[in-house]
């Protein structure tokens, strides 16, 4: 029988248990980032990121804390650790600064996920060839919902002109006062090079219509590699195989290779982002009555009405239609 029964024990090594998960206070301070280095993301590489940093190309991990595709290519980002590009350097991504545009695609229409291409651009050069592969209009078309979509000025760049017409193309595009350009092998390019002067720009297109051809032509030096196109299938073969970003001789600006694309999802598009991108029809639009999906067959559209007055031009008319169509389907 204990002499103290009135007493309470306590075992000492008990004081001595790790702290459970989670029971450390937590504290709202955070990192201030405000005074490390600027770089821009140029291409990325099996978990390496390649930079530019005043005008030196740095490699550079991600800080965990930024989550795993939390970083496309165009982003400006904050840099920490050693940013001088010297060989066996490595410089950490810690913070990317809020973005300007997002050009984004899903792998086909009834697919939810959304894929980044790239953050910050300007323009969305659509290059498609008049020939050797054969024009898609429905991918000029889906490419040109995706552009309005994420607030992108559309440029339309139709390439091998000595194979094909570009005329009825640059016909049809017309209403829409898109940019467009028609070059062959040894084209002036000065129109082109005006066109992208201070832009970032995104070319687009299909494998095989002369995406990357055009960047060595407009950068001399970027040996940006280039194939032909397949006389099985009429497509091209995949030569570009990862998004990279290059800057242009003086005037300046910057262009954005990708890899030769499939397909051109758009589920994750708000068709009346399509709308919003025409500032005379969305004027017209707000006469529409509720529930108005602007197509030929709905009674009583505001927009027909303003082309029976000759306030509205049909063709530009019939062009919004057909890309308001493609973001639906």
């Amino acid at each position: 029988m204990s002499r103290y029964p009135n007493s309470v024990f306590h075992d000492d090594h008990s004081g001595f248990d790790r702290p459970g998960r989670r029971s450390r206070p937590r504290t709202k301070t955070r990192p201030d980032y405000s005074q490390l280095p600027f770089g821009r993301i140029i291409t990325i590489d099996r978990g390496r990121y390649r930079l530019l940093v005043d005008g030196v190309q740095v490699t550079a991990a991600k800080a965990r804390s930024l989550g795993r595709k939390s970083v496309i290519v165009g982003d400006l980002v904050r840099l920490d650790a050693d940013v001088s590009g010297s060989v066996g350097t490595l410089a950490r991504i810690v913070e990317v600064v809020g973005r300007t545009t997002v050009l984004r695609r899903t792998a086909d229409d009834d697919d939810p996920y959304e894929r980044p291409i790239v953050a910050n651009a300007d323009q969305l050069v659509i290059v498609t060839a008049l020939a050797d592969p054969e024009p898609r209009p429905g991918l000029i078309d889906r490419a040109l919902v995706a552009a309005y979509d994420a607030g992108l000025t559309p440029v339309l760049c139709l390439t091998k002109s000595d194979l094909g017409d570009p005329n009825d193309l640059l016909e049809a595009y017309e209403p829409l006062d898109v940019a467009r350009f028609a070059l062959a092998p040894g084209s002036d390019l000065t129109e082109l090079r005006r066109c992208l002067a201070g832009q970032l720009s995104v070319f687009l297109g299909h494998s095989g219509v002369g995406k990357s051809t055009l960047v060595n032509a407009l950068i001399p030096g970027a040996d940006r590699p280039t194939g032909l196109v397949s006389q099985v299938t009429g497509r091209g073969r995949h030569t570009s195989t990862s998004v990279l970003c290059l800057e242009l001789p003086p005037p300046g600006g910057w262009v954005i290779d990708t890899p030769g694309i499939r397909s051109f999802g758009l589920s994750h598009v708000d068709p009346n982002h399509v709308l919003a991108a025409f500032a005379d029809l969305s004027a017209f639009a707000q006469d529409c009555p509720r529930g108005c999906r602007h197509q030929a067959d709905d009674p009583e559209c505001a927009l027909d009405s303003a082309v029976a007055a000759g306030r509205l031009q049909p063709a530009r008319l019939a062009s919004f239609r057909r890309l308001e169509l493609a973001a639906k389907t």
